[in-house]
């Protein structure tokens, strides 16, 4: 069946004819009126791209390399907590299009699925995402826990010491795990197929919990991390440490101080603070401030292989996507987002084209 997607937008307006409202609000939501995801959106719109003409592009290419190790893509997927809500599978769909692509899948410290079978799903191609939370018992548990079932990257999120009012979120009364009540239920009724395939499959859990002596509640304080927090995640944990929620560039001096091997420039999708800075300017700040050698990721706003290049062209080493990928596979399942994911690649594609650039690498070199 030829696929319905032909852009990210697509992707979003058929997920919001499938999914439950709580669901796709879950998904879809941004921090109080949500004008800060309107300013994102308005950010990339306002850089502008200069094609450039008569220049041999014929012989192009997508790949780049991030921690030594080569990408079929320059993006990857962002740890998205509970995935198997927008279908059931959702997890181990993104971990085999995380092996087929050779690129980083985000496993997240809530994702729905545990963190060993997405590793080896993913073909090793998997960093897990941590939350510090509480007094931090459970979490260093989980760092031991990804240490051995082989994950060679972690990726700190800091920038949720509290989890941000998502007014959309609440209206429809979202908790993890479910609470039904009656405008639950008829909102479930409303959407028969989904409801029906994920009562048939299981309702969704936050699967990495699921380890004696250890619950953990979405809406835990996690404001007690601080500077030492981060000192004894790097002394041990071997491998390589992101730091992911950053947008201010004294910080990101202080990070690489602190021995990070990455900075990943986020606002959390627009999710946690309604009036925080555009990320994608923080970008170029931070580039500036750290040089051309430091790596930097970005995520948040990511709509289109045009977004994906800005995001290179303004400073960053790697990108990863998140939300679109969830709505394509509430769309049309793992078709959808192999569909999406083409789309993606056939955008950012055309764009080096209309640039007069040949590869990914270009792009970094424009950059500078």
């Amino acid at each position: 069946m030829a696929s319905n997607i032909h852009s990210s937008a697509d992707a979003r307006s058929l997920a919001k004819k499938r999914l439950p409202w709580m669901v796709f609000d879950y998904i879809d939501g941004a921090a109080g009126q949500e004008t800060g995801a309107v300013r994102n959106r308005a950010a990339f719109d306002a850089i502008e791209l200069t094609p450039r003409i008569l220049r041999d592009v014929s012989q192009r290419s997508l790949a780049t390399r991030v921690f030594g190790q080569e990408t079929n893509a320059p993006f990857g997927i962002s740890p998205m907590g509970m995935c198997n809500l927008s279908a059931p599978g959702a997890d181990l769909m993104l971990a085999r299009l995380a092996a087929r692509e050779r690129v980083p899948l985000g496993v997240s410290t809530v994702a729905s699925t545990a963190m060993e079978p997405l590793i080896e799903t993913a073909e090793g191609h998997a960093w897990f995402q941590l939350y510090f939370s509480g007094d931090g018992a459970g979490t260093f548990k989980l760092v031991e826990r990804a240490k051995t079932a082989g994950y060679q990257t972690i990726v700190l999120t800091v920038d949720v010491p509290e989890v941000g009012r998502r007014p959309r979120e609440l209206r429809h009364g979202f908790t993890m795990p479910f609470r039904i009540g009656p405008k639950q239920f008829f909102d479930f009724a409303m959407h028969p197929r989904w409801s029906l395939t994920t009562l048939f499959k299981g309702r969704p859990e936050m699967a990495n919990f699921q380890m004696p002596g250890y619950e953990f509640d979405r809406t835990e304080s996690r404001a007690k991390a601080n500077w030492d927090t981060l000192k004894t995640l790097r002394d041990i944990w071997p491998g390589n440490l992101v730091v992911k929620g950053v947008l201010d560039a004294e910080d990101a001096i202080h990070l690489r101080s602190c021995g990070v091997d990455a900075i990943q420039v986020s606002s959390h999708g627009a999710r946690q603070l309604e009036s925080a800075t555009r990320p994608i300017n923080a970008l170029s700040t931070i580039r500036d401030t750290l040089g051309d050698e430091f790596p930097l990721f970005y995520d948040t706003g990511l709509r289109s292989g045009e977004d994906v290049s800005k995001a290179f062209l303004r400073g960053a080493n790697f990108t990863f996507l998140g939300r679109i990928l969830q709505f394509a596979i509430a769309a049309e399942g793992e078709e959808g987002l192999h569909a999406l994911w083409n789309v993606l690649c056939q955008e950012t594609d055309s764009t080096l084209a209309q640039l007069g650039l040949t590869s990914v690498a270009d792009l970094t070199v424009a950059s500078q």
